[in-house]
């Protein structure tokens, strides 16, 4: 296939269902990572073509859901306390904090602005010399070469009142979470095609021979998603397991050596805090030393105390594919887009959002 709306074809879909229901011979549960799978398999009506026998549970690929509660509570205070021009992606400004979200401090006169790429926040501090700008860093590999871009744009540009609030997490590390959680039910993983594209494949080889599990790198239209499926299905009825790459038109096995080299200049590894997960070993990225005075955390000083997540919310659950969102007792009630309880409600790739706006009843189970 040559064109993009081939990967949306009635037919080919249907040949891979076809193909799907001849193979699968017993239960098998896959986890796709990313939330943009998530909500294209549920807004294309996808999991309710699919075997019975075929169980998709949702994972943590949705940067938003997974930005833990006090990185919420810091930007908010710092817009609030250390009046700063506070930018972010629109979808961020929602999320649920302790005790507001971003979009509640806006209403109540802190500068929140929603910016559609970092290099507009590094302009704004250009043209607000006397403000401190901040833009909450949010995302995984993917979005990390433009927010180190902003950085070094940043700092070649001579522009001191600029700095990133980080909250950057990286996929191979959630995959080893997920399969080393006690409640685990996963079989194989539809990996996330877009970080791919940056970083390449070499690190999902370790966690495929260690684990002994499928992965299978994975794109984003409804045929690229049942292809991912099917492969999947086919090496766990063989009892095999493989690195193997559906998305072969666009990831590159090295990936983009030069965005990879950009988020090495101005990121280091560290440990992360996962909302609704927990902290994850050597899982996301800090500003590194040499780029300290872009780091709001350093900049600032911030230091809150940590609140706890709503006891109401079992979005831990849902994103380490243990439960879906009609699992939850407050699914459509008590929780929806415009009430959040947790984070998987509001972003557009969280998987109750998803669900809220796309699924039938029947299907959310």
């Amino acid at each position: 296939m040559k064109y993009l709306h081939e990967y949306r074809d009635a037919a080919v879909a249907d040949k891979y269902l076809a193909e799907l229901k001849h193979v699968v011979t017993r239960p098998w549960t896959i986890m796709e990572v990313c939330g943009g799978q998530t909500h294209s398999l549920v807004k294309n009506g996808i999991l309710s073509l699919l075997p019975d026998k075929i169980n998709m549970v949702h994972g943590p690929g949705c940067p938003v859901c997974v930005t833990p509660l006090h990185l919420i509570d810091k930007a908010v205070y710092l817009a609030e306390e250390k009046n700063v021009i506070l930018c972010s992606y629109g979808d961020m400004v929602r999320v649920p904090g302790s005790k507001k979200s971003l979009l509640e401090a806006k209403a109540a006169g802190a500068d929140v602005r929603i910016l559609y790429s970092p290099l507009e926040a590094v302009k704004l501090a250009k043209e607000n010399p006397d403000k401190e700008v901040v833009f909450f860093a949010v995302g995984f590999e993917t979005t990390a070469p433009a927010n180190a871009l902003s950085v070094l744009h940043a700092c070649r540009e001579a522009v001191m009142n600029y700095s990133i609030l980080t909250s950057h997490v990286l996929v191979p590390p959630a995959i080893e979470a997920i399969v080393n959680d006690k409640a685990n039910v996963v079989q194989g993983f539809l990996a996330a095609g877009h970080v791919c594209t940056i970083m390449g494949m070499d690190e999902y080889y370790p966690i495929v021979e260690k684990y002994k599990l499928p992965i299978v790198v994975t794109g984003f239209e409804p045929v690229d998603l049942l292809q991912g499926i099917l492969m999947v299905v086919k090496q766990l009825e063989r009892g095999e397991y493989k690195l193997e790459n559906q998305y072969s038109r666009v990831v590159r096995p090295e990936g983009n050596p030069e965005a990879r080299q950009v988020i090495e200049d101005i990121f280091e590894i560290a440990d992360r805090e996962w909302r609704g997960i927990g902290n994850i070993p050597l899982s996301g990225y800090e500003v590194n030393n040499n780029y300290a005075a872009y780091d709001a955390n350093r900049k600032f000083a911030i230091d809150l105390t940590k609140a706890g997540e709503s006891k109401e919310c079992i979005a831990g659950e849902i994103l380490r594919g243990i439960k879906k969102p009609g699992q939850c007792p407050q699914f459509g009630k008590k929780c929806t887009p415009l009430n959040p309880l947790g984070a998987p409600m509001v972003s557009s790739e969280g998987a109750c959002a998803a669900y809220y706006h796309f699924s039938k009843m029947e299907e959310l189970v």
